[in-house]
């Protein structure tokens, strides 16, 4: 059990360093109109979402409706433009990570990301519970061909 945790947790270390390289690489040379504004902002809860992963591998079911409401969240923060209330609206590292411009359609891209991260739980969880049932029934049928000796 122990070895599939840390599988999982590898393969969302490495997603998580893909997705960052490309969410870097739209953030730095990507000025259009759907790539950088409507999928990084998808792309960027799928990145959260595998960066809490490797640390949790499992429970946190409603994880994908957490992160959507962290998303929501922030969106509200930068429409009441927090960076400049906290004082750091001079500071551009902060008004990038803080955001400063408010747009419900970011609330949609997440929305899109989180419902994909859904699935994704859904066929896990679909995927361990099929492996779970075929472990169980090859006990089963083991302990008849015991009894059968």
């Amino acid at each position: 059990m122990k070895s599939m945790k840390n599988r999982w947790r590898a393969g969302y270390l490495t997603a998580f360093l893909i997705l960052l390289g490309v969410e870097i690489v739209i953030a730095l040379y990507v000025h259009d109109s759907f790539i950088r504004p409507y999928v990084g902002d998808a792309l960027v809860m799928i990145l959260l979402y595998c960066l809490i992963r490797i640390i949790i591998p499992d429970k946190m079911k409603l994880l994908p409706l957490w992160l959507f409401l962290l998303g929501a969240a922030t969106e509200i923060l930068q429409a009441g433009h927090l960076a400049d209330r906290i004082g750091l609206g001079d500071n551009r590292f902060f008004r990038v990570l803080l955001g400063t411009t408010a747009d419900w359609h970011d609330i949609l891209c997440y929305g899109a990301g989180c419902l994909l991260l859904g699935g994704w739980e859904l066929w896990k969880a679909g995927r361990e519970k099929a492996k779970s049932e075929k472990t169980e029934a090859d006990i089963k049928r083991k302990c008849r061909q015991k009894k059968g000796e």
